[in-house]
């Protein structure tokens, strides 16, 4: 396990020392208290003080571990089962009791050390990736003619590729500069090893794996098998269809560089909620912790969280009750709830479950379970939440969605006194490459385009499709000069690449048609002026971007 970095280490020690401070304090409450429960002579007033020390060694159970009081912990999560049990049968023998106070008072004048855990949160890989915002491709091909066509198409659509036939000259690169990805052929008569015996050995000597691709002209099932195993994200026969790859290439930088997470965080635990929030920022999460269950609506409006951790017992409102308010809201059904409690009950558990929730993380949980719970959570929740929201086959934006960013676009420049321009793009002779190379061939054609859109275009800028082969580009800050030579270069780029069928070669080209925004104008009006735009460069003999007038 990767030691953490130092700084987090720095934070961590200091939550602890912080929380050993409130020990300080916390254990001699529990001493009183278990005076109070001493001299109680009935039982409902034993019941109350039951009650409080319950809830009180309840929350240092689960947080005691988590800082590094693993003994502590221990005890505590001990003292609370029997304190469940008293409650449970207060009329037993009252010398079990007074074992139960007096281990409380013990509890109280013993000196607990820090016992922290070796597994923590993984540090930032050592060895340094590009720094670029272009994503680095190494490809590993023998034969100079395929891997120079690779890499003149990666660097159509937008990556800055390099091409070796040989392990030695792969090898020095790596030496001067880690890549995003590698691209490595099987088989290479010319070297002692196959591409999948080197890249195997490659991923086991970095500190952290590269997306890897594999081309190949045998597609068995031991060379998938051995390719899975080399860490392979991507499998490609020969001859590669290389907007396909690119487009594999594309989900897994997604996966990798996307948006961080949002994660929200409902503790009234402060220590134990800002250790969570430290762990998992450090993993490149963006974190609110909550402490106040009832501001939970201003959260979840203004945070839009995509997984939500609750602590089972806070004072007020419990994290079962809270999840259920939560899901009384139909925009919140998707947000995965995460239970994090010191509650070993598996009945409980299940009874929280049942109620509202999908998973219960008992306390204490170490750092690299935490970011892996909430890591698992998150990425099935945008996986389904981009199903839902977005085109399944591009997964740019759907035809609404993207309409609504027209009209906020122009209201955006109307208040800042910019330009913004709409660009509508169309596949030129789309039927054609159906009724030629079939369906899949077609679906390829617009995931190359949507990508390459995507690969050329700024962050800032939203992207749909607005209707089988026409889609739809919204470029705030953007005057219509500047979007002719953007959207001319992406019809230049789109027009070189080459589509694979069945060792048949082909190319497409499209039109674009380019409106901007003015004072005088409406959302409605600004699409149909792209739409005339894109209809006038279709009848000046298409392959052309032309701007409304």
């Amino acid at each position: 396990m990767v030691e953490p970095s130092n700084d987090l280490q720095r934070h961590l020690q200091l939550l602890s020392a912080q929380f050993a401070e409130r020990l300080a304090q916390e254990l001699p409450e529990l001493a009183g208290k278990a005076q109070l429960l001493r001299d109680a002579n009935d039982q409902e007033s034993q019941r109350q003080h039951l009650l409080s020390l319950r809830d009180q060694l309840h929350k240092l159970a689960g947080a005691a571990g988590t800082f590094g009081f693993v003994s502590l912990g221990q005890r505590t999560q001990a003292l609370e089962q029997q304190a469940i049990r008293w409650l449970d049968a207060l009329q037993q023998e009252q010398q079990g009791l007074h074992d139960f106070i007096a281990d409380l008072q013990q509890l109280s004048q013993q000196q607990f050390q820090i016992e922290l855990a070796q597994e923590s949160t993984p540090a930032t890989p050592k060895t340094a990736k590009s720094s670029s915002a272009t994503h680095c491709i190494y490809i590993l091909e023998d034969e100079p003619t395929i891997g120079e066509n690779m890499r003149l198409t990666l660097s159509n659509f937008g990556y800055q590729a390099e091409h070796f036939t040989r392990i030695a000259d792969l090898d020095a690169a790596l030496q001067r500069q880690l890549p995003d990805a590698l691209v490595i052929d099987v088989n290479l008569p010319g070297e002692a090893q196959t591409g999948l015996n080197y890249a195997a050995a490659l991923q086991q000597r970095l500190d952290e794996p590269l997306p890897l691709l594999v081309i190949t002209t045998q597609d068995d099932f031991t060379t998938q098998l051995e390719a899975v195993r080399a860490g392979a994200m991507g499998f490609f026969s020969k001859p590669v269809d290389i907007p396909q790859l690119e487009n594999r290439l594309e989900r897994c930088f997604a996966q990798q560089y996307g948006e961080p997470y949002r994660v929200l965080i409902v503790d009234d635990d402060r220590e134990l909620a800002s250790r969570y929030s430290l762990v998992l920022r450090s993993a490149n999460m963006l974190v609110e912790a909550l402490n106040d269950p009832a501001d939970i609506f201003s959260h979840m409006r203004t945070f839009n969280p995509e997984v939500v951790l609750l602590d089972v017992n806070m004072p007020g409102c419990t994290g079962p009750e809270l999840a259920q308010i939560i899901r009384l809201n139909d925009d919140w059904l998707r947000v995965p709830i995460i239970y994090l409690s010191a509650e070993t009950d598996i009945s409980r558990q299940m009874s929280a479950l049942l109620k509202a929730g999908d998973d219960f993380v008992t306390k204490p949980i170490s750092d690299n379970a935490l970011v892996a719970a909430v890591f698992a959570r998150a990425q099935r929740a945008r996986l389904l939440s981009n199903a839902l929201s977005r085109d399944s086959l591009t997964g740019l934006l759907k035809h609404a969605d993207i309409k609504e960013q027209v009209a906020i676009e122009l209201e955006r420049a109307l208040r800042g006194g910019s330009q913004a321009s709409v660009v509508m793009l169309d596949i030129d002779h789309f039927k054609k490459v159906n009724d030629s190379y079939g369906h899949p061939a077609g679906d390829n054609v617009i995931r190359a385009l949507a990508n390459l859109l995507r690969q050329r275009l700024r962050r800032v800028d939203s992207l749909g499709r607005y209707g089988g082969e026409e889609f739809l580009a919204v470029l705030p800050e953007c005057p219509p000069e500047q979007a002719q030579r953007i959207i001319d270069e992406i019809r230049q780029r789109f027009a070189d690449l080459r589509f694979i069928v069945e060792g048949t070669e082909f190319a497409v080209t499209l039109s674009a048609g380019i409106s901007c925004t003015d004072a005088d104008i409406s959302a409605s009006e600004l699409l149909e002026r792209a739409d005339r735009a894109l209809y006038a460069a279709k009848e000046s003999g298409r392959d052309r971007v032309c701007q409304a007038d």
